[in-house]
């Protein structure tokens, strides 16, 4: 249905008019991937914006050949191929990439009729989706979005004016996530430097006057013991809970590839920390909250500094017993050595490294608010529900301004509330969320 006062264009047409580009990735051979040049960007790198640090890397010799299938600011990216229906938005800021041919870019060439973040939300919306579920093809292997059939779409978009207001809205909320997400990232960085510091390099306060001495796992500062880890913690198994028997709550489910789902009661008191069992075998999560962990996951206990043990426990080899089905036993992992610094140090460690996972905590679950938020707006404002037509250059909310004042009293929620999970939309009006 199209909106009063709405257009819409056929992909075909805007194409033949030069002002829409849908193009697919590179094909490179493996020959052509180094340990230097651009990221060759997957459907794997595409998860809530680009993750390109472990991408793959065309070399310099290669670069050339990719040409239009480099990216450029403005693009839109849709994963196309294999997980269909991931979504990224190319800033003037994001580095450079190629797109392999998991992914389609959509370009706008020539801007008087749309705006190119807008598309990127409307694409995220229904009118688009339906057309991707109409089309979308199973392969011997996966899911896939032919570019033809991409080519073949229509868009419906409002006057430019409004375009830009909605996205402006839109965007407003990712920003805010991306800045969070960069505190994050840098709260991450800080805590692992001093853990590096401290109990990797030995240069803890006081280094100067301890001597180093021999011990079972190298040269360590002398009164720091090595045992096992079994003398110092347990790791407890968790309890089975299937996803048909969760009943709807905020408590975080712990399996071995992370959080997995949500409950009405806990298991654990948090903080805590979770080690794969099965599956993933000995990755290592911390809850600032108190969480459910499920049978394929131990929870930790120890009378240790909790982020001392989660930071050796990360950097910890742990056996696969299983090689049919990838398991921990925790016998082999009780054998383990384990670095136990003295007390008082490990207590200076707590009181540095607490505010700093608290604090990440926080940013994390105000990020999961801001995201729901924006999910319940983006349906109304692509699709006219949410009238903004009303708003005239330079009438409409500073957004960015306006959220980064709002993100104080989320802040506030986040330390009162539970872990926050999606909620339904029974009750919810859109003026409600948008005051």
């Amino acid at each position: 249905m199209t909106r009063t006062g709405w257009s819409r264009w056929e992909n075909a047409q805007l194409i033949a008019q030069g002002v829409l580009e849908i193009g697919d990735g590179y094909r490179a051979k493996n020959s052509e991937l180094g340990t230097e040049g651009l990221p060759f960007a997957r459907a794997g790198n595409i998860q809530n914006g680009f993750h390109l640090q472990d991408a793959d890397l065309l070399q310099p010799g290669s670069v050339h050949l990719a040409r239009e299938k480099i990216s450029r600011p403005g693009d839109i990216v849709f994963t196309s191929k294999g997980t269909v229906g991931r979504f990224a938005f190319v800033k003037p800021t994001t580095p450079p990439f190629v797109y392999s041919p998991q992914l389609c870019y959509w370009r706008i060439k020539k801007p008087p009729l749309l705006d190119p973040r807008y598309l990127f939300y409307w694409m995220q919306g229904e009118d688009f989706l339906r057309q991707v579920h109409q089309v979308k093809s199973q392969t011997t292997i996966a899911d896939y979005v032919s570019l033809g059939d991409q080519r073949r779409m229509y868009i419906l978009a409002p006057p430019l004016p409004i375009q830009r207001t909605i996205a402006g809205i839109l965007a407003a909320y990712d920003d805010l996530i991306e800045n969070h997400t960069r505190r994050i990232a840098n709260l991450e960085e800080r805590a692992r430097l001093l853990y590096d510091e401290w109990f990797v390099k030995f240069r803890f306060p006081g280094h100067e006057r301890v001597r180093l001495v021999e011990s079972a796992v190298g040269m360590v500062p002398d009164g720091w013991e090595v045992v096992k880890l079994g003398d110092v913690m347990e790791f407890a198994y968790g309890k089975a809970l299937k996803a048909e028997d969760r009943m709807p709550g905020t408590i975080p489910v712990y399996g071995s590839s992370g959080i997995v789902g949500y409950h009405e009661e806990s298991l654990v008191r948090g903080p805590g920390i979770i080690v794969g069992r099965k599956g993933n075998v000995g990755t290592v999560y911390w809850s600032e909250s108190d969480f459910y962990p499920i049978d394929t996951v131990f929870y930790v206990q120890t009378h240790l500094s909790l982020p001392y043990v989660c930071y050796n426990l990360s950097g910890q080899r742990f056996l696969n017993s299983d090689a049919a089905v990838p398991g921990l036993r925790r016998q082999q992992a009780y054998l383990l050595d384990f670095l136990k610094p003295p007390d008082e140090l490990l207590k200076k460690f707590e009181q540095w490294a607490r505010p700093l996972f608290r604090e990440k905590f926080l940013l994390e679950r105000t990020n999961i608010t801001l995201r729901q938020t924006r999910d319940r707006l983006l349906p109304g404002l692509i699709s006219g529900e949410i009238d903004v037509a009303g708003w005239r250059a330079g009438e409409a909310p500073e957004m960015a301004s306006v959220l980064a004042r709002r993100a104080v009293p989320l802040r506030r929620v986040a330390e009162a509330a539970g872990p926050v999970e999606p909620v339904g939309d029974e009750g919810m009006a859109w003026d409600s969320l948008w005051e």
